[in-house]
């Protein structure tokens, strides 16, 4: 069992962690792609969307509401990649541990 000082230590330690984390994410981008890759959306870690492109012949269809399924579907794919290597991050860094049971830790997503 943890005393208080091994507590106090252990969570000063995961929100240094924490922090770190936080600055990799802004630098870090996954691409989702539709369509064969007619579609492709980047996000970055903090799960923002940072482009968009198109390519010419997904516009030449004519056909609007396929093009918007197309941006939904690429960004979904985009977001669920940062979702992943972001969880996959915190996992690593908490060990498994529920660090919501620590008030004072930033929150990450």
């Amino acid at each position: 069992m943890f005393n208080q000082k091994q507590l106090m230590k252990l969570q000063k330690e995961l929100a240094e962690k924490m922090a770190k984390l936080q600055e990799d994410m802004e630098k870090r981008t996954a691409e989702g792609t539709a369509g064969g890759g007619m579609v492709k959306v980047v996000a970055n870690g903090h799960q923002q969307i940072v482009s968009v492109k198109i390519e010419k012949e997904a516009m030449e269809a004519n056909d609007v509401e396929m093009l918007q399924d197309l941006i939904v579907a690429a960004t979904n794919n985009a977001l669920d990649k940062i979702r992943e290597m972001n969880q996959e991050d915190l996992s690593q860094i908490t060990g498994g541990l529920d660090i919501s049971k620590f008030p004072n830790m930033p929150k990450m997503f």
